[in-house]
């Protein structure tokens, strides 16, 4: 008895029995339609006679074809009950040739009957090849019952194994972003769509260069926010790839607005083809801390490596250093040189005159004691390793070309004001990012102040290669400003690349805290990250037994990956896997995908063949750039001179000044 209860050995013995009563039917049907042949040999009997014509009057023997099909069926009837050996090596097509050969010779042999030759030649040579078929088929359907059938044998890299359904309905609403797609279920392919219903829980895009994030995402981001009413930020990497879909965008679907934006681009390469916009402008600072918020950034901006030990002496010095400025200048006439060109050349007056000058302001007395002390107390190398990095920092940022842009007022941050809503584009250049960034990142941070407010419209802050700037606080606006209606969508190329730039523990937090989640190929620990994310799906799995009597398979389900590790980090591009979010009103229960996104690639061809180049502002010449930049050194040595004046000409202020030794 086997394990599964049958008797094999009483099965053997039916199938045995089965296979000789064909084979007696065969016989019986040679005898009696060869019987001609079997007299002249001698080999008949009366006996036997007699006993044949009672099984003719049965009806089975009436005709060729009714006994060779009992008998073919039966031996098929054997066949199925038999289990051989398996073969791993085995293929189908060598027996499979061997039965339908057999069962043409077993078949045409009928047409010998009629050939015209003596009753000897014809019988011989009838179950000759009659024989031979019948032999050809019990020998090509004996192996084929020996073949190894193993379903996933082919498929290498297991790739039918790990498809899983996936959503096919387009979830649409006034905020979503919906991107065609096609996946691969089972070896067929089906169609989906990747329906961000839930903009405000943030994107992030991932993939190495090349995989594909702008062109199959982060442009239908850009397209679909604008032609559904947003408001809109733009940090483009590479100015003006995404600027320029934008700005063309934007001409297309003015419609979409109550209020018609104004498109504003910040480019400090082409001055005739940038606004200018001053990122400390008075009226939007409210207190000291939007001052320190802003040295914050602009110096983390500059020196990249002070993010991982911020809180420590020198760095914090530093940076309430060019908080000291910022707040003087806010301060000083109402702020009416209150911009990052006057911070920069304030902070390089000597410290005879700036000290007097800053401690004028009764709020910073505070931050600027410090090193007044240091001053007093000569201790010159501690005070330049407060100060001295600061000012060289900064002054990286001193060119006639950054002062220029930083020195108007051409419009304000609040892009999603309902009575000036705006689309601004601001352009970086990678072979000047370190300074250019530190920049943008200052424009940055004071426009979320403005954008993260209630009653605002709706909007949309993309950022291309988010790593290449520094955005203090991106944790707290994925946070807080669902509710403001503000969507950030963040480009990255690598976790570790996060990490280098932002630190190990504020870019875990981002990756964490964002709801939807689109990637490219990723390697390393970006792809385990993403693989533990998607979570696993039940698999089959077989494995094979071969041993000297027998062979065994064995079939089991278990729970892995549904998108391994490796898989991400062999996506072709335009071939993405991700995890969206859904909402009450609209929930998704199929939420993880591995599809190729769908791009028209004639369509989008053809409209960037039509788009138009984004406006000139101004004509700008070299005079005017040179007379901005010496404007602003002449002003400031003013502000220094007017200040210390006063100061002698005023007794209660006599204290103030620095009187050394």
């Amino acid at each position: 008895m086997s394990n599964t209860g049958e008797n094999l050995e009483g099965l053997r013995k039916i199938i045995d029995l089965t296979r000789k009563i064909s084979i007696g039917i065969l016989l019986i049907h040679f005898y009696i339609n060869c019987y001609g042949a079997f007299r002249v040999w001698h080999l008949t009997h009366p006996i036997g006679d007699k006993l044949l014509l009672n099984l003719v009057h049965t009806g089975l023997f009436t005709g060729i074809w009714k006994t060779k099909l009992s008998a073919l069926g039966l031996l098929v009837v054997s066949l199925i009950g038999a289990k051989g050996k398996k073969d791993e090596h085995l293929k189908w097509q060598a027996p499979a040739r061997a039965a339908v050969g057999g069962m043409l010779l077993y078949f045409l042999s009928g047409y010998l009957l009629n050939v015209q030759a003596s009753v000897q030649v014809i019988a011989a040579f009838y179950i000759g090849v009659t024989g031979l078929g019948y032999l050809m088929m019990l020998s090509g359907g004996t192996k084929l019952s020996r073949i190894l059938q193993l379903k996933f044998q082919h498929d290498v890299f297991n790739k039918l194994n790990e498809t899983f359904p996936q959503e096919e309905r387009l979830l649409e609403n006034e905020y979503s972003i919906n991107l065609p797609a096609r996946y691969n279920l089972k070896g067929k392919i089906r169609n989906s769509w990747i329906s961000i219903v839930n903009p405000f829980r943030s994107l992030l895009v991932l993939g190495t260069p090349g995989a594909g994030k702008s062109y199959f995402v982060i442009r239908h981001v850009i397209t679909q926010h604008i032609r559904k009413g947003f408001s809109m930020f733009v940090y483009d990497f590479k100015y003006d790839d995404l600027s320029l879909i934008a700005y063309n965008t934007l001409q297309k679907n003015h419609s979409a607005y109550k209020v018609v934006p104004g498109f504003y681009v910040i480019n400090f390469d082409n001055l005739s083809q940038t606004h200018r916009c001053n990122p400390l402008e008075p009226q939007y600072m409210e207190d000291i801390t939007d001052a320190s918020e802003s040295s914050r950034t602009i110096m983390l901006g500059l020196n990249r490596d002070w993010i991982k030990k911020q809180g420590e002496f020198f760095i914090e010095s530093s940076i309430n250093f060019v908080t000291a400025i910022i707040w003087f200048l806010k301060k000083y006439k109402k702020g009416k040189y209150c911009t990052l060109p006057h911070v920069i050349e304030l902070m390089q007056a000597e410290y005879n005159d700036l000290f007097p000058v800053l401690r004028t302001e009764p709020e910073i007395e505070v931050l600027v004691n410090p090193f007044v002390s240091a001053y007093l107390n000569e201790a010159m190398e501690q005070l330049e390793g407060q100060i001295a990095s600061a000012k060289i920092s900064m002054a990286r940022l001193a060119s006639p070309q950054l002062y220029y842009v930083l020195n108007g007022n051409d419009f304000s941050l609040d892009l999603n004001n309902p009575k000036e809503p705006k689309i601004i584009c601001m352009g970086n250049n990678p072979q000047k990012q370190q300074v250019y960034g530190a920049v943008l990142s200052l424009y940055i941070s004071r426009m979320i102040k403005q954008v993260n407010r209630k009653g605002m419209l709706k909007s949309s802050l993309v950022f291309d290669e988010f790593p290449t700037i520094f955005f203090n606080g991106i944790d707290s606006l994925i946070a807080t400003a669902r509710s403001n209606k503000v969507a950030t969508c963040l480009g990255i190329q690598d976790y570790s690349q996060l990490k280098k730039d932002y630190g190990r523990e504020q870019a875990e937090v981002i990756m964490n805290i964002v709801g939807n989640i689109i990637s490219g190929q990723v390697v390393g620990d970006t792809a385990k990250q993403l693989s533990e994310r998607f979570g696993k799906i039940m698999q089959k799995r077989e494995s094979i037994s071969i041993n000297s009597n027998d062979t065994s398979v064995s079939k089991s389900m278990q729970l892995e990956s549904a998108i391994p590790q490796s898989t991400i980090a062999a996506l072709s591009s335009g071939e993405f896997v991700g995890m969206v979010s859904d909402e009450p009103g609209q929930k998704i229960t199929l939420k993880t995908f591995h599809c190729e996104i769908l791009n028209d690639h004639t369509a989008l061809k053809a409209e960037e063949d039509s788009y138009k180049s984004i406006p000139q502002v101004r004509t700008v010449t070299a005079a005017q750039i040179e007379e901005n930049y010496l404007r602003v050194k002449r002003e400031v040595a003013a502000i220094i001179k007017t200040e210390i004046e006063r100061i002698h000409d005023s007794p209660s202020l006599a204290h103030l000044l620095i009187k050394k030794g």
